[in-house]
């Protein structure tokens, strides 16, 4: 047989390539996994989408910092004002929590806030000495701090969902499954307690024929 042609030879295989060229390829197909950031269309239950487009304008066109800047400062100021609330709360002090109310009121309106705002709103209304809706008079202190703690609780729920969207809106990657994961635990130990009650209640019953039966045999005799 003739020589094979030096020129002709088969190219080196260079192992490192391909596995650069395989890392980029899962690289980029992770990235497509990602989730979209959410639309205000989507979110308009928690959201008012004309009232938050106002903040937006204010954007440049490349980018979203100025309306990112306002956001995020208004989470590190809700979360000052519900600790002001809780201690207001202990130290049963409606004036503050009126006041306190009344300023969340406004910072949250002012990003179409709806449940938020509409929950600040009834606080200021309680810490007055009103009702929720500020129209009749509740001479009750003891009853207002009760309605104000009831209700922040229930502001911090709609807090928590829209901080989670506007986190999501300007391109954080949240877990998804985070609130299923909190469930899910308490699910398990409601299971756990409900067969230990049945397991606790059947010895019980067998014992108790037992003895009825006892009982009843030395009768016949």
């Amino acid at each position: 047989m003739a020589p094979t042609d030096p020129k002709k030879a088969a190219a080196p295989v260079s192992i490192g390539q391909p596995n650069a060229q395989f890392h980029q390829v899962m690289t980029d197909t992770s990235d497509q996994k990602k989730e979209a950031p959410p639309t205000l269309e989507d979110n308009s239950d928690i959201i008012d989408a004309s009232t938050f487009e106002q903040i937006l304008e204010m954007d440049d066109d490349d980018d979203r910092d100025f309306s990112q800047g306002i956001v995020y400062g208004f989470f590190e100021q809700a979360e000052q004002t519900f600790k002001k609330m809780e201690k207001a709360i202990e130290e049963k002090d409606l004036s503050e929590l009126s006041s306190l109310g009344h300023f969340l009121k406004g910072s949250s309106a002012t990003l179409g806030l709806t449940n938020v705002k509409d929950g600040c709103e009834k606080i200021q209304h309680f810490g007055a000495g009103k009702d929720e809706t500020g129209t009749t008079d509740q001479p009750d202190d003891n009853i207002s701090i009760d309605n104000i703690a009831k209700t922040v609780k229930e502001v911090k729920v709609a807090y928590a969902k829209v901080e989670r969207f506007l986190r999501r809106y300007y391109g954080e990657q949240l877990p998804a499954e985070e609130e299923k994961d909190d469930k899910e635990p308490e699910k398990e130990e409601e299971k756990e307690e409900k067969k230990e009650k049945k397991d606790e209640k059947v010895p019980e019953k067998k014992d108790e024929k037992k003895e009825d039966t006892k009982e009843e045999e030395p009768k016949k005799k």
